[in-house]
């Protein structure tokens, strides 16, 4: 390590003290609760996501920070509610790394595909979180184009026996909505297209976000 290079975790150290000082003697900062703060989580959030389809590292640093500083303002919260602390999110979080990820750190065949190391972690989660159905543990907030593709994710994963079966879809996957209404029609085109999005192995949000990137960008270029 040169020796004008900090050791690693020092200025993460010293967020901390900051944000302490700033928790104690900003008043706005004093008066924030995990309620009050959840619009700014999901606001960065987005932006963080902005920032990895610019490209920009710089830009991609900033707001990981911006990021940071909300997963680190509800610990602190969290902590002056005697709740729980940012170690104890830390230690909760190694913990289930170290044992959802036996293929490294246990007795289990570390020569696993990605995917079969996926499917472990997967099956793991299920059974930690007790879930009885393909929809349990989804925020019903998120993106309708992230909801189904992960609603499928999790029906793929079934048995086909248990996996519960959509009268109007055929034999070759096709679904005939033709005889419902505008809506029905595009809801099962537009579930067609996330089924094709997953057996391509595309992202079908990060798929729509980059077309329209591409238009606005054709369209003001």
């Amino acid at each position: 390590m040169a020796e004008d290079t900090p050791p690693e975790g020092q200025h993460l150290v010293a967020f901390v003290e900051v944000m302490r000082r700033l928790r104690t003697e900003c008043p706005w900062k004093a008066g924030q609760t995990h309620l009050s703060l959840a619009r700014y989580l999901l606001e960065e959030t987005h932006e963080t996501l902005e920032a990895i389809e610019s490209g920009d590292p710089e830009h991609l640093r900033e707001e990981l920070g911006d990021l940071l500083l909300q997963v680190y303002f509800h610990a602190e919260i969290a902590r002056d509610a005697g709740d729980f602390t940012i170690d104890d999110v830390a230690a909760g979080l190694t913990e289930k790394m170290v044992r959802r990820n036996g293929h490294v750190f246990g007795d289990a065949s570390a020569s696993l595909t990605p995917a079969e190391v996926n499917e472990r972690w997967q099956q793991a989660k299920a059974l930690e979180k007790d879930r009885s159905s393909v929809t349990d543990g989804l925020p019903p907030g998120l993106p309708a184009l992230l909801y189904a593709d992960k609603v499928l994710e999790r029906l793929a994963r079934l048995d086909a026996s248990d996996a519960p079966t959509d009268p109007r879809r055929s034999a070759d996957g096709a679904t005939g909505a033709s005889d419902g209404t505008t809506s029905e029609v595009l809801g099962e085109r537009l579930l067609d297209l996330v089924r094709e999005a997953r057996a391509a192995g595309v992202d079908p949000e990060q798929a729509l976000r980059a077309a329209v990137r591409r238009e606005v960008d054709a369209a003001e270029g």
